[in-house]
């Protein structure tokens, strides 16, 4: 009699652990997207309700719930120094499928050398790689005051790390944006609540085909 009591008891036990790994495998993988970059993705200025990091997490739940987590390490002033000595440290505590990298801008208007901004870039891009991480290059463009010579090379350096590299690229994140009416802040800098939804679909058209590999 015990040993039938002991049998059910043990047939029970792994019918509980059978259902436990049945719902844990139903449940779809939680999988994370780390975002570093600036002020644009900081939501300067504007509510953070509005910025266009907030309207990306309603789009992915909508659209895949409980899949995705977003991160966003964006910082207000942030250059690619800044971006590359926090980057280490990012990538181990959340373990990114996908990094969007959203800097550059800074380093441009204070006229740092395009070959520092560019190898800074360069180690971001390896380091997520490394964390076999996905990652989406998202290019700026400085004012033309800065002059030609300096506006090109600034410019080419985002073309050419997207190719040596072979990352997904959105080469002006400010595309419909920056001469759009009511899409700039007062400074001419920073876009307003307006803008942030075309800030969302000139990230989406590159990031779709990420999120579905």
């Amino acid at each position: 009699m015990k040993t039938l009591l002991s049998s059910q008891k043990l047939f029970i036990w792994l019918f509980l652990v059978l259902i436990s790994f049945q719902s844990q495998a139903a449940e779809p993988q939680r999988k994370n997207l780390l975002i570093v970059g600036d002020s644009l993705s900081a939501a300067y200025g504007i509510d953070s309700d509005a910025a266009w990091v907030e309207l990306l997490k309603n789009r992915l739940e909508d659209k895949t719930p409980g899949t995705w987590h977003v991160a966003n390490a964006s910082i207000s002033g942030e250059t690619t120094d800044g971006g590359l000595r926090r980057l280490p440290d990012l990538l181990d505590k959340h373990g990114p499928t996908i990094v969007v990298i959203e800097l550059g801008g800074n380093d441009g208007l204070r006229g740092f050398p395009p070959d520092v901004i560019r190898n800074n870039l360069a180690k971001m891009i390896q380091l997520s790689q490394q964390h076999e991480a996905k990652v989406l290059l998202v290019g700026i463009e400085i004012p033309p005051n800065y002059g030609p010579r300096y506006t090109t090379a600034f410019a080419n350096v985002y073309s050419s790390l997207a190719k040596e590299y072979n990352v997904a690229f959105l080469p002006f994140f400010l595309a419909d944006v920056y001469d759009g009416e009511a899409m700039m802040q007062a400074d001419g800098i920073h876009p307003t609540a307006k803008a942030q939804p075309q800030l969302l679909d000139n990230i989406w058209s590159e990031l779709l085909a990420l999120l579905e590999q």
